[in-house]
Parts: structure tokens; C-alpha cells; sequence
């Protein structure tokens, strides 16, 4: 791992760094597999600063399947990323997550869009995720939780989704997360 020319700060442990992590569920009760997400994610040295609304999605690549529920969690933390992969890996895994077809229908998907200004790119962990500039089920809940967000190497998530545009992606403000123990953790959740 290497950090962004021009970034500061460490890019393994150390001081806390901003983390965007994107969930998403299509299979059996999609609300309930993102709040268990939540509750797995959140503690144990990753301070959960915000949770987006929930999206309703149309699932982009793999089978024909059910639409998606997403929503993007801001947190800060000094784990390691990879540390960080394999929480995101432990709730999947706790929530049923099979893996037999790529983009296929799953209770629940956890991805680390970013982890601070970190890069890398291997086949267990490329950072930033290397699909979310083109991703509206990423980008517009991202921008709902933070209006002035930036993906590193790529630019604002305003314009990147006004670059791919919201089809396919809508709010649904009936549905809720809530952060565990019902309130935010303090976190540095700013953009920097």
C-alpha cells in the first residue's frame, strides 16, 4: 500500500483517517441485512460518524436479479485497511454471504470505497475501489451522507454522479438505518 503523491499523513495505523464503506443487500429482509452491517461494522476501533439514507438500486452487471437496498457508512479509524477488509468480510460472512457467482444476489456486500487517502491494488484489496466513480448505488448515497465528498484521484461525488447520472437509483425515505446505540460516535467524517 502507498499513499496519494501529495497526501499527508500515515497510510497504515496511526492516527484516524476517514473510511467510506458501501453496503448493499437483494436478498431476504435487505433493510435488516444492512442494519445487522451496521452493528457489525461499528466499534472496536471504527468510530461510525454517519449512515446515508437507504437507495433502492437496480443491480448493475451479473444475473437477472432483485433490486438492491445501499447506503454508505462514514467512520474513522487507525486499523488497518486490511483490518478494516476483513470486518467487512467477517459481516458478510455472519449474514450468510455465499460467493458462487460474480455480482450475484447477496444478503449483504461490504465494500471499502476509501480508507483515508490509501492506495492499493492487489487481488484482496484495491483502494480506492476502483468502480465506485462510476457507480451511482455508491455515489449517491455517499453524497447523501456527505454533500461535499471527493473521491481521491477522481474528483467531487457531485460531479462524478452528475457524470454517470442517478436512472436506475431512488431514495426511499420510508426506510431508516440508525447507527448503533442509536446515535453517531464521534468521528472526523470531513473530506480532506
Amino acid at each position: 500500500m502507498s499513499e496519494v503523491p501529495g497526501a499527508t499523513g500515515p497510510a497504515s495505523p496511526g492516527p484516524d483517517r476517514r473510511v467510506v464503506i458501501a453496503l448493499g443487500s437483494n436478498l431476504g429482509d435487505r433493510l435488516a441485512n444492512l442494519q445487522q452491517g451496521l452493528a457489525s461494522l461499528c466499534g472496536g476501533g471504527l468510530a461510525c460518524g454517519a449512515v446515508s439514507a437507504v437507495f433502492q438500486t437496480a443491480p448493475v452487471g451479473g444475473p437477472a436479479q432483485d433490486d438492491f437496498l445501499n447506503a454508505v457508512l462514514l467512520a474513522s479509524s487507525p486499523l488497518p485497511a486490511r483490518e478494516i477488509l476483513r470486518r467487512c468480510q467477517r459481516a458478510e460472512d455472519a449474514l450468510g454471504r455465499v460467493r458462487t457467482v460474480r455480482w450475484g444476489p447477496r444478503t449483504l456486500d461490504v465494500d471499502i470505497i476509501t480508507c483515508g487517502k490509501e492506495v492499493a491494488n492487489d487481488p484482496d484489496l484495491t483502494l480506492p475501489h476502483p468502480r465506485a466513480h462510476a457507480r451511482a448505488f455508491v455515489l449517491a448515497p455517499w453524497l447523501d451522507a456527505d454533500p461535499t465528498a471527493c473521491l481521491p484521484g477522481y474528483g467531487s461525488v457531485r460531479d462524478l454522479l452528475a457524470a454517470v447520472g442517478d436512472e436506475g437509483v431512488r431514495r426511499m425515505p420510508q426506510l431508516r438505518l440508525v447507527l448503533p446505540r442509536g446515535r453517531a460516535e464521534e468521528a472526523d467524517i470531513s473530506c480532506r
